[in-house]
């Protein structure tokens, strides 16, 4: 599958890792950075692509809003895993739990952008968790050129792999794409009731905030992941 991810934005919080870790099943286990684990929420507005060619139409052009962290897998290479995903498409959903084992759910999505400023909301429409939701005003700062990016900028970002469900284990699939073009930035109205609906307490402080430049992404087929 071939992805455009447009307008995406990165908001993180640090979690203690044991906080983490028991939401995760077994065989992944959560990566820390200078002793936390992270969370991200990430809204953009997503274009799927047929893989060589054009964008699909309507059914492949959307917002998205996914909750993630990020885990060392049962191979011990470095991905992600997906607590949630928010979607207003029901066949994109469908083909997307079929095909990838994500959790994606039903969701009313609002994407506005423009040079300076994005503004995301999302409510979820179906179970689990009917009514949570997620809001954010993201006022995009200066760009950081790659030479200056931080380890911890770099840990939260540089992410080739996913990790889902797959025939009661693990299933992974590679994501490749060119790395981040990220700019400072910071969030305001942020609502934050889909960490809470992940099973997450209510993070401490404001969150890490960075906007990325618009971005073409491959996916490889979801294969099991055994040990290494």
């Amino acid at each position: 599958m071939d992805q455009d991810w447009l307008s995406l934005s990165l908001l993180h919080w640090p979690y203690e890792a044991e906080q983490v870790q028991r939401l995760l099943p077994r065989g992944l286990f959560v990566e820390t950075f200078d002793g936390a684990a992270w969370v991200g929420l990430v809204p953009f507005r997503l274009r799927v692509r047929i893989p060589g060619g054009p964008a699909l139409p309507w059914l492949g052009v959307f917002p998205e809003t996914n909750l993630r962290t990020y885990v060392r897998g049962p191979d011990g290479e470095s991905g992600i895993w997906f607590f949630s995903l928010e979607a207003p498409r029901r066949l994109a959903i469908w083909a997307a739990r079929r095909w990838y084992h994500l959790p994606y759910r039903v969701a009313a999505l609002e994407m506005r952008s423009d040079a300076e400023t994005r503004t995301y909301t999302s409510l979820r429409l179906g179970s689990p968790h009917g009514g949570a939701s997620s809001r954010a005003r993201v006022v995009v700062g200066r760009a950081i050129p790659a030479a200056s990016v931080t380890p911890l900028e770099h840990f939260l970002t540089a992410r080739w792999r996913l990790y889902a469900p797959l025939r009661g284990g693990i299933g992974t699939a590679r994501v490749e794409h060119a790395p981040w073009r990220l700019s400072t930035a910071t969030a305001e109205d942020v609502d934050i009731h889909l960490l809470i609906a992940a099973g997450l307490p209510p993070p401490e402080g404001d969150p890490i905030v960075h906007a990325c430049d618009d971005i073409h992404a491959s996916l490889t087929r979801l294969r099991p992941c055994g040990p290494r």
